[in-house]
């Protein structure tokens, strides 16, 4: 886009943001360094996305406990009356999050279709196309008084705001700025934009994951920024709230940012030190010791080891189980299936039966069985 405006973010790297950078790569460097076995990274990570995706649509209001989402997560229940769109909520949510992670392992890069591709699986599921930005203007009222909190740029004013936002993003990424002040800066200006008129805040959470993990700051997908945003959501607003006066035009476009990135990047330390922590206790149990892996468990890919996290909890999986768990159809989870057979980690429960269940092989079985001490993790 020839005319494409340059972003260049009002901020500073104040004492207390230096800091929390530094406790984010000290954090960081001993997650590296720490090694847990493949099954119980599966498990700390499957724990984050239940918590990420639960909390992430709770602070838009979604009605579903943390137990009720792992249930619609699950698949072990998918109807509560009165709340259906919590549970599209959740399960869009969810989707979308593995998503993210696939396109960061893959390295994809940040563009505008790739937001607009993550809008339509938050706001409609996996089968949407990309959405368009608005065609309108938006408004953010006060639920309780109706006061304008925020007024969005105009609709005509979004397609260069977006180009430019990523544009920025892509040079920072080049330029080798940190991936944390990269994902805090475009969370900020995504909600600023405020490119659709919903489910934009769940998009520009969504987008920092993706940031970050593609930033090589995954922590093996073990962290959830998102629920620590939801504990402290007065925190959250007022620091995205960076200017008096609620209209774009009238300095919110050009304001400092600089409280936000000191927010951002002071949270997402203090959810890096919690997630090492965990590590550190799991390792400090034993758990990361006293095992011998497989050489063939360490090089499962991301999803085959999101499934080897299933038989922590049961015997045998399905297809449904599967394809619940990845966001896929029942026609790609019975592809996966297929190889992994193939490969020898799974096997077929009882090839008599139409409705087929797969279960561990021996070699594999043997490993989740000595894990049944990690009825700890996570909790």
């Amino acid at each position: 886009m020839k005319n494409t405006p340059l972003w260049q973010p009002n901020y500073t790297i104040t004492p207390a943001t230096a800091s929390g950078l530094m406790e984010i790569e000290a954090a960081r460097a001993v997650v590296a360094q720490v090694p847990l076995p493949v099954a119980v990274q599966a498990e700390l990570r499957r724990r984050a996305r239940v918590r990420s995706t639960h909390y992430s649509t709770r602070i838009e209001g979604n009605r579903l406990t943390l137990e009720e989402a792992q249930e619609v997560i699950d698949e072990r229940r998918t109807k509560f009356h009165g709340r259906e769109r919590d549970v599209a909520e959740v399960r869009n949510y969810w989707n979308a999050l593995l998503r993210v992670e696939e396109w960061a392992t893959e390295n994809v890069p940040l563009t505008e279709k790739l937001i607009q591709r993550l809008h339509a699986l938050v706001e409609h599921g996996m089968r949407a196309r990309p959405t368009p930005y608005r065609d309108g203007q938006n408004v953010i009222c006060d639920s309780a008084s109706g006061a304008i909190v925020y007024m969005p740029p105009e609709a005509k004013d979004v397609p260069q705001l977006m180009a430019a936002m990523v544009n920025w993003a892509n040079g920072a990424e080049e330029e080798g700025l940190p991936a944390p002040l990269i994902a805090a800066l475009v969370h900020y200006q995504f909600v600023t934009i405020h490119p659709y008129y919903d489910g934009n805040g769940r998009t520009a959470r969504l987008l920092a994951t993706f940031i970050l993990h593609r930033g090589g700051y995954s922590l093996n997908g073990i962290f959830s920024l998102e629920e620590y945003h939801a504990r402290d959501l007065d925190g959250y607003y007022h620091a995205l709230a960076v200017h008096p006066h609620h209209n774009y035009y009238f300095g919110r476009g050009a304001a400092d940012i600089s409280s936000w990135v000191e927010y951002f990047i002071g949270t997402l330390a203090t959810v890096f030190a919690a997630a090492r922590d965990e590590v550190l206790r799991c390792s400090g149990e034993g758990t990361a010791t006293t095992l011998a892996e497989p050489d063939a468990l360490r090089r499962l890919d991301p999803r085959a080891r999101t499934v080897l996290a299933l038989f922590l909890r049961t015997d045998r999986i399905t297809t449904a189980d599967v394809a619940g768990a990845l966001g896929l159809s029942d026609r790609m989870a019975r592809t996966l299936i297929a190889r992994w057979v193939e490969d020898g980690w799974l096997e077929v429960a009882d090839p008599s039966r139409r409705a087929r269940a797969y279960v561990l092989s021996a070699s594999y079985r043997q490993f989740i069985g000595s894990l049944s001490a990690m009825g700890k993790v996570g909790t």
